[in-house]
């Protein structure tokens, strides 16, 4: 009988402890624990239903595109409850001095690919958009090494596509800083499309027009799949399905785990050919437990303190990853009173504008079904790089701060019915410059160090689908580790 522990009850872990439950249920002999220091599983993904509107706390939907968060509903039972958004009202609006002037069509992230609305657009000044066609007749050399994705959007398009554009939307994914984040960790299709092309502009123009590859699933003649998908009653749903599943008595909530440490082989009971006590000590309030294998599914810097005393190096490295904090401010309306809203999605607030929020979503347009008809839903952001004193702010402050700069930008004035306020601290990765190399650097230790993964936004990918993946991934990899040939044919007929 196989043991192992899962050190942290976000999606990742969760993700990790179902991946070993199916190969439980196909006859492995395997053992697990989950456990989590909080008193509720999900990590930041939160979901309550207040007056009948869907409130997230963290997450509030996944990309589509991104297959393993759909995928891991339809196992557990609740693909029914998947809800695409309403792409056919999808607009996002960028804030210019206290103006809402909507992204132009055709735009691929920071590349236009449509001439018309990029040369219309008040989002930027006639030299910006001369910048812009002149990288198409006359682009920059590709960058040779790892640099930030705002420097090289400047060399492309020029700063202010940094300030107006850049730094809003990755502030949005990511809540984080352009010019920290590395390109090569975060756009790595860009670096590609440069070192094929030279010029952004025609290597997206050239993607456009390729035909889709053979691997593409086949969707149905005129059908058009949703940019985000959520869950009906929240992405707590995804939470609460995988906890129901998953064997009884095996999560151990409001448990910390202080210390973990590698059992040595005994050369006496090699002698003896008796079983050999190679593996990991877990240390809890609880006393010590021994487990065959580990995973961490927590942030970078949780792993680092857990894994100090085992690996110096691999815990620098890990102790690296920075870390962004988050605050939602999600406040209900009567629908009447949000009637001069703009159609769309929500809109991005540039750091340039020197505001406190960074976002702001139109959740009853983003998602139908979600809200009443009779009622609306603002969810706003606060936080990011550099703003950690915002998460000591008080509950009345932060909304005070909210309703100000939404009443300046929207022209609201009305009092919220509710409101709910979610503080994520440390909770979002960020891939600075150098990123892939210090990851490089984390998997060269940790295959040192048989027994242990790792999961979670800090190594390839922030977004669910990603937390989703490699958890399954961090399973997948101990039990083949533990189980050599045998782990992965259970593994493989528990996932078919």
């Amino acid at each position: 009988m196989k043991r192992i522990a899962i050190i942290g009850g976000g999606i990742a872990g969760l993700s990790a402890a179902w991946s070993l439950e199916k190969a439980r249920r196909c006859g492995l002999a395997l053992e697990y624990r989950l456990y989590e220091a909080a008193g509720r599983l999900g990590g930041v993904i939160s979901s309550e239903t207040i007056d009948g509107c869907v409130v997230e706390g963290g997450p509030d939907s996944f990309l589509t595109e991104k297959p393993a968060a759909a995928q891991l509903c339809r196992e557990l039972g609740i693909a029914d409850q998947l809800l695409g958004s309403n792409d056919a009202e999808r607009r996002t609006y960028i804030v210019v001095k206290n103006r809402l002037i909507p992204l132009p069509d055709g735009l691929m992230f920071m590349v236009p690919t449509r001439l018309l609305p990029t040369a219309f657009t008040r989002l930027f000044s006639w030299s910006t958009k001369l910048r812009m066609a002149r990288e198409l007749l006359f682009p920059p050399e590709p960058g040779t090494e790892d640099e930030s994705v705002a420097a090289m959007t400047r060399r492309h398009f020029g700063q202010e596509t940094v300030d107006r554009l850049v730094s809003p939307l990755l502030s949005g994914v990511y809540g984080g800083d352009a010019s920290q984040l590395s390109v090569r960790a975060v756009l790595p299709r860009m670096v590609e499309m440069e070192q094929q092309h030279r010029s952004l502009c025609r290597a997206m123009l050239a993607a456009r027009k390729a035909p889709a590859p053979p691997s593409a699933s086949p969707r149905k003649p005129g059908s058009r799949r949703s940019l985000f998908t959520t869950l009906r009653d929240g992405m707590g749903q995804m939470v609460d399905g995988i906890a129901a599943q998953l064997q009884p008595g095996s999560i151990h909530l409001s448990t910390p785990v202080h210390s973990i440490a590698r059992t040595k082989p005994d050369e006496r009971r090699a002698r003896l050919h008796l079983p050999d006590e190679e593996g990991w000590l877990i240390e809890t309030a609880f006393g010590q437990e021994r487990f065959d294998g580990i995973i961490l599914a927590l942030p970078a810097w949780a792993s680092a303190g857990l894994l100090r005393a085992i690996d110096g190096p691999l815990a620098e490295a890990l102790a690296g990853v920075p870390y962004s904090s988050s605050i939602t401010v999600t406040m209900g309306f009567n629908r009447e009173e949000l009637r001069d809203l703009p159609p769309g999605f929500g809109y991005l607030v540039p750091a340039s504008e020197g505001r406190r929020m960074l976002a702001c979503t139109f959740v009853h347009a983003k998602f139908a079904g979600r809200t009443p008809a009779d009622r609306g839903v603002l969810r706003c952001f606060l936080g990011g790089s550099g703003n950690d004193e915002l998460l000591d702010e008080t509950d009345s402050r932060l909304t005070e701060i909210v309703l100000k700069e939404l009443g300046e930008i929207l022209g609201l004035h009305a009092k919220p019915t509710f409101v709910r306020i979610c503080r994520s601290r440390q909770a979002m990765a960020q891939y600075a410059v150098g990123h892939l190399e210090r990851m490089q650097l984390v998997r060269d230790s940790v295959a040192t160090l048989p027994g242990l993964a790792l999961a979670g936004n800090a190594f390839s990918g922030i977004g669910v689908p990603d937390c989703i993946r490699t958890g399954q991934e961090a399973a997948e990899t101990l039990l083949r580790t533990l189980e050599n040939e045998a782990a992965p044919a259970a593994v493989s007929e528990a996932a078919s």
